[in-house]
């Protein structure tokens, strides 16, 4: 049976990756293309074969789906809706593994680099796959399976702070000015955040609290540094898809920390059914 504590907690991040997704498919509905930093299908090519159909299709994928997310009754197939798309996504930036070390070189910075472009739409698909398995019945995620999401999430975000910490220069021009200690600091200090939020996640050692936290700073670089270029570069498809796509990215965070925490309560449910069973069996 699905865990009722589970679909209880799975509220705010349900709700906001919901409208995330809803955003992000606005975006591509209105430049009818995929967003090439987020969504990089021309990573296989400048002309894929009905590339702007396959925009259109997806775009109003993401705003139906995330608009059937928000409704109890339509929530587990739209879930299971936004986990195909969003795998779908995964693969888009495959070639660049080979590719990008051909033009850029064949550092380590390069690769993560490329693996973190993958790790973005991996996160995604995760936090759909949890809400998709959270409200199912007898096909709800195994333990096996539920390790696995919970090490590939950790995993990504370790990936994220590796490549804050291994290419600060993309990372700074993105900081604002004015925020005081310097622009590189702030870079390497969320390369180090995202880091350690993928480790406590992985070893479950505080995991909750670091996806929370992950989900916080993630909505902090929303506010402070992909906010404004909606205002500077009003016009640019990057500049509102950087933003849903981040706001996606928030609430899969919160989703993966209200699902653990669900997973938690269960477990002390259980614990404690167990320990008073023997109870009434002396009193009985």
């Amino acid at each position: 049976m699905p865990n009722p504590f589970a679909m209880k907690n799975l509220r705010i991040g349900i709700c906001v990756y919901g409208i995330a997704a809803i955003a992000y498919g606005i975006t591509d509905l209105v430049w009818g293309e995929f967003d090439p930093s987020d969504q990089p299908l021309q990573a296989w090519g400048d002309h894929v074969p009905g590339a702007t159909i396959f925009a259109y299709i997806a775009a109003i994928w993401l705003v139906v789906a995330g608009a059937a997310l928000l409704w109890r009754g339509s929530r587990r197939f739209a879930a299971s809706s936004l986990a195909v798309l969003y795998g779908i996504f995964v693969l888009f930036p495959l070639p660049r593994f080979y590719t990008a070390p051909h033009f850029l070189g064949y550092r380590a910075a390069v690769y993560i680099g490329v693996l973190g472009s993958v790790c973005q739409e991996i996160v995604l698909f995760i936090a759909a796959l949890i809400v998709w398995k959270s409200l199912s019945g007898p096909d709800s995620l195994s333990h096996r399976a539920a390790l696995i999401a919970r090490w590939t999430f950790g995993l990504c975000s370790v990936d994220f702070g590796l490549g804050h910490l291994t290419a600060t220069e993309t990372v700074v021009p993105l900081i604002p000015k004015w925020i005081p200690l310097g622009a590189s600091f702030w870079a390497e200090l969320t390369g180090i955040a995202f880091v350690l939020a993928g480790l406590a996640i992985i070893s479950g050692i505080q995991d909750v609290l670091a996806a929370r936290l992950l989900g916080l700073m993630l909505l902090v670089f929303s506010a402070l540094a992909l906010a404004p270029l909606i205002i500077f570069f009003p016009h640019a498809h990057g500049s509102w898809g950087a933003n849903a796509y981040n706001l996606t990215a928030v609430g899969a965070a919160w989703i993966v920390a209200e699902w653990r925490d669900g997973q938690r309560q269960l477990v002390q449910h259980e614990q404690s059914a167990s320990s008073v069973k023997p109870s009434l069996a002396e009193v009985g």
